[in-house]
């Protein structure tokens, strides 16, 4: 391991290389779909992600021969681990070419700058907050990939299990198919029960005109107060305060689709449930090679509105107040999407990652003819005491 050298980042000319790093390992791989450099690089400037308040991290790479050969951040988020009572150094944003002394180098650099900081664990990949990418891919290696997830070779969890690693969590992802012909869902049923809801409980949709509306009523961030108590016990969660609202709000609404947002509120006007959908963007992240500009916009303004040619939905957000979630809340999503989907000709929706253990979550899709193609997963493992 003598050739392979891990230093900390110490530049922005570097933070471009640590970014890069992903795109250069993947740029022969039609399944993977870079993050967006520009959003990248703000996620990890300390000036302008309110995460990191709360959260310390630092970033190295791995050089071969004076050859960049991996990547991977060190974070540590004290909210979450007050939150749920550990010491943990998360590892996330981590990339690496099929070399275990590489991957070795990596972590043992994430290690050892958890251990000097009092932390007891390591676990990953995990990011900042839960609405950055989680979670390692296990299966689905041949399926397109999302802009808000992870993609990475059948070999990364290899080399994981190698160096001591157990699985922490699991998430699976679904296709969901758009109803057709004699399937069940087509048989008006999420439409009755929409329609119940509505007349027992006063539930209404509320929809929208234009982005603008959607920004000056603040609806973006009384939505991630959804968020807030609906994965308030999911795994490793942690709260969104005021300031990230104002933050994702920023970002989000420009990917925004409102044809495809929906908003539930009961009798009282209160918002109760969020469904988020926006047509597939990774193919034309692909095609823009993940720079939004100079020209890279043009790409993703003409897949949401002008040259649509992928038949994917991508599901981003599905929330219920936990007080609603056994009254048909959900059923409300359905029903307005569905027709949606339909008339749009969409072929499928996919799902963003769902745990595995959520049992109610993975029940909402029963009466859909759907499968599951993607699984991920969060390894962890101890760290060994501080050496003298």
């Amino acid at each position: 391991m003598a050739n392979i050298a891990v230093s900390q980042i110490t530049s922005s000319k570097e933070m471009r290389a640590f970014v890069r790093f992903n795109y250069e390992l993947y740029k022969d791989c039609p399944q993977a779909v870079p993050d967006l450099l520009e959003d990248t690089l703000e996620t990890f400037d300390p000036r302008r992600n309110p995460a990191f308040r709360f959260c310390e991290a630092a970033f190295f790479l791995a050089r071969k021969d004076g050859r960049i050969v991996g990547r991977v951040a060190a974070i540590i988020n004290t909210r979450a681990n007050t939150r749920w009572e550990r010491q943990d150094v998360r590892f996330g944003w981590i990339d690496f070419i099929d070399d275990i002394e590489v991957s070795r180098a990596l972590l043992e650099a994430v290690e050892q700058w958890g251990r000097q900081r009092g932390m007891t664990r390591i676990v990953g990949p995990l990011g900042f907050t839960d609405l950055d990418p989680e979670g390692m891919l296990t299966e689905g290696y041949d399926q397109l990939s999302t802009l808000c997830s992870i993609y990475n070779y059948p070999y990364y969890p290899q080399h994981i299990a190698k160096l001591g690693f157990e699985k922490e969590v699991g998430w699976v992802e679904r296709k969901v198919f758009i109803p057709r012909g004699e399937h069940e869902a087509n048989k008006a049923k999420y439409f009755r029960i929409a329609q119940m809801v509505q007349q027992r409980y006063g539930f209404r949709l509320r929809h929208f005109r234009s982005k603008s509306e959607i920004k000056k009523g603040g609806y973006v961030k009384k939505m991630l107060d959804v968020v807030n108590r609906a994965y308030v016990d999911l795994y490793g969660f942690s709260q969104l305060d005021d300031q990230q609202k104002e933050w994702y709000a920023s970002r989000f609404l420009m990917l925004l689709d409102r044809r495809f947002l929906s908003v539930v509120e009961n009798a009282e006007g209160e918002i109760i449930g969020i469904g988020v959908c926006m047509p597939s963007l990774s193919r034309a992240v692909q095609k823009a090679k993940a720079k939004l500009f100079p020209f890279g916009w043009w790409h993703i303004v003409s897949e949401l509105y002008f040259k649509r040619k992928h038949q994917i939905l991508d599901m981003l957000l599905v929330g219920v107040l936990p007080e609603y979630q056994e009254k048909g809340a959900n059923a409300l999503f359905f029903a307005d999407m569905i027709p949606g989907g339909i008339s749009g000709g969409y072929e499928w929706a996919e799902t963003n990652p769902q745990l595995e253990d959520n049992l109610a979550g993975q029940m909402q899709w029963k009466n859909l003819d759907c499968c599951i193609h993607k699984r991920r997963a969060v390894f962890a493992k101890k760290l060994n005491p501080q050496k003298d």
